[in-house]
């Protein structure tokens, strides 16, 4: 895992004030790998490559980079794990013309590949995460590409004006920043989007003329840049899409031959990541995704495996006990990081700097929070089990969304407006004691995220669509004209093969945009900031492709999801230490935010200030700020995504 980033001039300027700037932008994002740092120029294309390196595989010199492959013909930043790479090795070596090889790292045999085979070719052959920054100097191009899920992150596009214009990339925004002539200017459509979906949705960016590489894409750019030329759009080179197609094309035959290649790939996408030259352990919230994962990691070793998990004081949000109860049967050497409301709290502050755009999902607290922990214990990288909610059908919503909008859709829009009106009309702590027989937490919250979402929808798309978005209709929040809202990946067609299969639907929407965009980004950054390298088993492209061969009866049965990913996990845990109501990574936002984060919260929040901003209209908000705090109302994730926009916009604005 690393930093990578990065400079085209237009008009190239001295090499030493070439070199100055890619230093500042490595440096930038040093936290991202401290082992070593170094850069490469070419004065007359005006370019310049930095990398930040953590070193996981060589940590010889061997493995640092810029790296230049064999023939000289490309220069390499690379950030990510080729997992497979030493199976790529071995083909190269069949072919009668093997490498010479000078280390044992995945980057040079990234390098070897992709001079005997090609870039593209190289990409769909490598099993990984990645993004790069690759210069083909013999061809006058610079490529960036980034990862199937989009695991690593890539900002890229053009800043400054006339003689300072630039071509700036890099991992994260911070890096950027670093460039003496970065233009700073915010994208209202992008701030529009952030409102609604609590993260800023690929390809764009907090900042005008700025975009990020979408997840599965690259982009070839000529060199010397040609001043005032528009830069080429990126191109997909792989698709989830076909994945769809496929799988719906080649269904497993029979459950058995299901359950035996499903556990098949993942043990071994499991193997493969857990090669490494550092430290290495896995995250474990006991829930069924980390449990599994853990469980194949510790069949395939020969000592304990090191896990983590967290907890806090707050009842209801300690899941803990479960994840030690998981453990100990295991027989892993776990780590419990208890903590209280005055640990989160003390990071908050700190957020714009983890989260280098505004980020508004309020579990990036508790997963910095453990990885910095892992990290302080000794670990460089961790396993985790995110991705398996999207693949294999754990969120909530596919199972009550379809389900509620079956038995609803047949009433006149105005009665399921009157509908969702008669549900908010009972307060959320009403609702929570309504629920305490049932297997439901947070009940108050959910039925009123629910009635606010009945409104105006008119089919089972609209309703995930509604569920995803916060603020439905952020233009209500902004100051000045409602920008032009730019397509997002939910607004994309999917396969004909999926007309008719709603919950599939929303899964494949959910990789396409909120694992992407809001999981994944939340766990570079949390973990990044603390040196850690994290790594998703469940992302491996094989284990995807056996996933969307499932029929959906071998994810969701019984009124459960995972069903698939449970027949294996049992043998290994016994039913009873899994069998409970998701409960995702939550931590009491809504309870501080009434209590110990109010003065925080009302200092953002202050009307005069953000009139003067200019950017959000302080009235609605104050109005949701009086309800939240009467306690009648749940307003915390609304809240939250402002807080964290005034407080990115306090620190970078």
């Amino acid at each position: 895992m690393c930093g990578i980033a990065g400079i085209v001039q237009s008009h190239p300027r001295s090499p030493v004030r070439l070199q100055s700037i890619a230093v500042s932008m490595g440096a930038a994002i040093a936290y991202r790998g401290p082992d070593a740092a170094g850069v490469w120029l070419d004065p007359q294309l005006g370019f310049a490559l930095a990398h930040q390196r953590l070193a996981i595989l060589d940590l010889t010199p061997a493995g640092h980079q810029p790296m230049h492959s064999a023939s000289g013909r490309y220069v390499i930043a690379f950030n990510g794990e080729i997992y497979n790479h030493q199976q790529l090795r071995r083909s190269l070596e069949s072919t009668g013309h093997p490498p010479s090889w000078h280390g044992h790292s995945d980057t040079e045999t990234l390098l070897a590949a992709i001079e005997a085979w090609g870039l593209a070719a190289t990409l769909r052959q490598a099993t990984g995460m990645w993004a790069l920054a690759l210069l083909d100097r013999q061809q006058r191009q610079l490529h960036f590409a980034r990862d199937r899920f989009g695991e690593k992150p890539l900002y890229w596009g053009l800043s400054g004006s006339g003689q300072e214009q630039a071509l700036v990339f890099g991992s994260e925004l911070s890096a950027l920043r670093a460039f003496p002539a970065f233009n700073n200017s915010i994208d209202c459509a992008a701030l529009a989007q952030f409102l609604r979906f609590c993260v800023v949705p690929a390809p764009l960016s907090i900042y005008a003329g700025i975009a990020k590489l979408p997840a599965g894409h690259l982009v070839s750019i000529p060199l010397p840049l040609a001043p005032g030329v528009p830069l080429p759009a990126s191109q997909p080179w792989w698709s989830l899409s076909a994945v769809i197609e496929a799988g719906d094309a080649d269904p497993f035959s029979s459950e058995p031959e299901a359950l035996a290649a499903l556990e098949s790939s993942l043990s071994q996408a499991v193997a493969e990541q857990a090669i490494a030259d550092v430290p290495l352990g896995a995250f474990l919230s006991g829930g069924i995704d980390s449990s599994l994962i853990t469980a194949l990691l510790q069949a395939q070793s020969s000592r304990p495996v090191r896990t983590f998990t967290i907890g806090f004081s707050e009842a209801g949000f300690n899941e803990a006990p479960y994840a030690r109860a998981v453990a100990q049967h295991l027989g892993t050497e776990h780590s419990e990081i208890l903590l209280t409301s005055a640990d989160a709290q003390a990071l908050i502050p700190q957020l714009p700097q983890l989260y280098c755009e505004p980020f508004a999902d309020s579990s990036q607290l508790p997963t910095h929070l453990v990885c910095r922990s892992a990290r302080q214990a000794g670990l460089t990288v961790a396993l985790s089990g995110d991705g398996g909610d999207e693949l294999f059908a754990g969120y909530n919503r596919y199972f009550w969304g379809p389900r509620i909008w079956n038995r609803l859709a047949w009433l006149p829009g105005p009665l399921r407006r009157s509908l969702g009106l008669a549900i908010t009309a009972l307060p959320p702590p009403a609702w929570d004691a309504l629920g305490r027989p049932l297997p439901i937490g947070q009940l108050g919250h959910k039925a009123h995220k629910l009635a606010a979402r009945l409104r105006d929808v008119r089919s089972s798309d609209d309703l995930y669509r509604s569920l995803v978005s916060e603020w439905p209709v952020p233009a209500a929040l902004l100051q000045g004209e409602p920008p032009a809202l730019a397509a997002t990946p939910i607004d994309q067609a999917l396969p004909s093969c999926l007309a008719d299969h709603p919950v599939a639907r929303m899964m494949a929407w959910d990789s396409l945009s909120y694992l992407p965009d809001d999981i994944l980004v939340k766990l570079d950054r949390a973990a990044m900031a603390a040196s850690l390298e994290t790594r998703a088993p469940f992302l491996d492209h094989r284990v995807a492709a056996v996933a969307w061969r499932l029929p959906m009866s071998m994810k969701i049965r019984a009124g459960q999801g995972k069903w698939a990913l449970r027949q294996i996990l049992y043998k290994h845990v016994p039913r009873q230490l899994i069998e409970r109501p998701k409960a995702g990574f939550a931590i009491p936002i809504g309870q501080w935010l009434r209590g110990p984060l109010r003065p925080w919260a009302e200092a953002l929040l202050e009307p005069g200030q953000m009139q003067c901003q200019g950017y959000l209209r302080p009235e609605p908000i104050q109005a949701l700020w009086r309800q939240h705090l009467s306690d009648r109302y749940d307003h915390t994730t609304k809240l939250w995504t402002v807080l964290m926009w005034q407080a990115w916009l306090e620190q970078w604005g």
